[in-house]
């Protein structure tokens, strides 16, 4: 008993990218606004203290600049960076991204 073989041909054609391209999983939410949070540090005041803040007070924080802080979305982190200023303004150098 022989074995019939089958032929089967492949033929090239020319891929349209607006019929073929499927999107990615992520890009309908690229244009989504988010908010992070980075944590410049923390203190401990009593409550006589808090009921006595005023406009112009000034509460100085346990983090200096090229301090570690971590950059999160929500509750959960997402990177990690450095405390930076740049013309009198604060920011974060991402070091890490947190995966």
């Amino acid at each position: 008993m022989s074995n019939p073989t089958r032929q089967v041909q492949f033929h090239e054609f020319e891929e349209s990218p607006t019929l073929c391209a499927a999107p990615r999983p992520t890009e309908s939410l690229e244009d989504v606004s988010l908010t992070l949070k980075v944590e410049l540090g923390r203190t401990e005041r009593v409550v006589k203290d808090l009921l006595a803040l005023k406009v112009g007070t000034v509460l100085p924080l346990n983090k200096d600049v090229g301090a570690s802080v971590e950059v999160s979305l929500g509750r959960r982190a997402v990177a990690r960076g450095d405390v930076i200023e740049i013309d009198g303004q604060y920011g974060v150098r991402i070091t890490e991204i947190v995966r």
